[in-house]
């Protein structure tokens, strides 16, 4: 097998009992990285040590990494003028958090046939929101609402 020590230097190749003997000499486990090459190679290496390293190096990667949630926005297509400013605060609030914001525009009974004002109201709520956010999905018509999506994006 051919032998590396803990440094990463090439010792040569040499019988496995040979190879357990050096590396119980300088206190180190003797591991095969490739078991598949010719002839296969070992490397010399505290190996709890490296599990314990190999284990802090994941839990960092896992609390780095961030989530997003997605937050949703109702309102109907007779929103008032007031009521439509509460919701772009608090669609703003939730795409300044990082948060994806989902805006849906509920239809009941025949409120369907307005579809057209629906999406002028969507496309005015994104163009109020185009500073902290851009357009992730388009307005699109799903059952009983129309539907489209922010995503965080620029900010000032």
């Amino acid at each position: 097998m051919r032998l590396i020590d803990q440094d990463g230097k090439q010792l040569g190749i040499h019988l496995i009992s040979e190879a357990l003997s050096a590396a119980r000499e300088r206190g180190l486990d003797l591991v095969e990285v490739a078991p598949q090459a010719s002839p296969p190679v070992c490397r010399m290496m505290d190996y709890g040590k490296y599990l314990y390293r190999q284990a802090k190096r994941e839990k960092s990667a896992r609390r780095m990494q961030r989530t997003i949630d997605t937050k949703e926005v109702r309102l109907g297509p007779r929103t008032a003028e007031h009521d439509l400013q509460v919701l772009v605060r608090r669609a703003r609030s939730f795409l300044s958090d990082g948060c994806k914001v989902k805006l849906r525009v509920r239809f009941r009974g025949r409120e369907r046939m307005y579809s057209q004002l629906a999406q002028t109201l969507l496309e005015r709520m994104a163009q109020e929101l185009a500073d902290v956010g851009n357009i992730e999905s388009q307005p699109e018509m799903d059952a009983g609402s129309m539907l489209m999506v922010l995503a965080p994006g620029r900010r000032k």
